[in-house]
């Protein structure tokens, strides 16, 4: 049996150094800027790096590297992007068996154009796309927990996946996609006391309540009621997280960054972090409700120096650390403030 097995995306990433593209100013976008892209023109890139991506992937890099039996799933295609993302996860030491492969649909791909470690994602869904719950082996999956974080046309899997853990007691800990809670708000909430662990930002968890977070004691009452006995974080980037185990809520901010390079996979590192977390003080669906304040501060230090490692680095899974990496000095100490619900 596995430790924890992911299940999500799985993409083949391109970065690209865009530092020499114009900007322009767009007071529709978070940074009130944007890139000009010239159509019928040609600009120079200074530098390109490929990897590997995606919800699954990122999820069971962590979990090897901190030392857990850890499986990928997610449906990939058939062609050169499907066979690197393989080779890349066994280095890794992921077990690959269970990735189905598509006949039709190439591997998902993500182009990411860099500026000062913030990007702009031009993806493409491909074989995740028919990512679906026929290509799953489920008894072959069974585990301590599982990471789901569905996207595009997948997140039809959820309701099967989550009653199926359920009924096999698997902990499961969810990272819900924009688009999942956006088409599939309801079914996310009625699923919600089955889940050991929510992972969301500011913005998501207002999304899900029909709250907004302005009124925060509000969205974590609605959102506890519905979560326990499981835990509940709330990340807000460089501000750090807020956690409910429906007894106690846990407040942190964030390691220090040497620098910021990329933010891209800092969620997944968070999430994936805290399930290693749990899985060293071998918390499980079965005594979720004896994690004490010990256990999930060791959690939120974990989630949070893997996340500060992550956006110090160019790509989702390079800066992951190991678990002695994850032990040293520089991630040993995190003010966490406690205080009763």
């Amino acid at each position: 049996m596995f430790d924890v097995v992911s299940i999500g995306s799985i993409t083949r990433d391109a970065f690209f150094d865009a530092s020499s593209f114009p900007l322009v100013s767009d007071p529709n976008t978070p940074s009130r800027e944007g890139f000009l892209l010239p159509l019928g023109d040609k600009l120079d890139i200074a530098d390109v790096y490929f990897t590997i991506g995606g919800n699954a992937a990122n999820a069971s890099v962590t979990f090897s590297r901190q030392k857990w039996y850890a499986a990928c799933v997610g449906k990939i295609g058939n062609d050169v992007a499907g066979e690197e993302v393989v080779r890349r996860l066994k280095k890794e030491r992921v077990a690959t068996k269970f990735l189905p492969v598509s006949e039709t649909l190439p591997t998902a791909y993500s182009v990411l154009l860099m500026r000062n470690g913030e990007r702009t994602i031009l993806g493409y869904h491909g074989a995740s796309n028919e990512f679906s719950m026929n290509d799953l082996r489920l008894k072959k999956l069974r585990a301590k927990w599982w990471y789901v974080s569905l996207s595009g046309e997948s997140e039809k899997m959820y309701k099967p996946l989550i009653a199926y853990a359920k009924k096999e007691e698997i902990a499961v800990a969810v990272n819900p996609s924009g688009y999942q809670l956006m088409h599939r708000r309801n079914e996310i909430l009625k699923s919600l006391k089955d889940i050991s662990l929510l992972v969301l930002n500011e913005e998501e968890a207002a999304l899900l309540t029909g709250i907004p977070f302005s009124r925060e004691r509000e969205v974590f009452q609605k959102l506890d009621a519905l979560t326990s006995p499981g835990i509940l974080a709330v990340t807000n980037g460089a501000k750090g997280v807020t956690v409910s185990d429906g007894h106690r809520v846990y407040r942190a901010g964030t390691f220090r960054e040497k620098k910021l390079v990329d933010r891209t996979g800092a969620g997944d590192a968070f999430g994936s972090g805290f399930v290693a977390g749990l899985l060293r003080a071998k918390i499980t669906k079965k005594n979720i409700r004896t994690a004490s304040e010990a256990h999930i501060n060791e959690a939120i230090r974990l989630a949070s120096a893997n996340a500060t490692s992550v956006v110090e680095h160019r790509g989702a899974t390079e800066g992951i650390l190991t678990r002695k990496e994850a032990d040293a000095p520089r991630f040993r100490r995190l003010t966490v403030a406690v205080q009763a619900v």
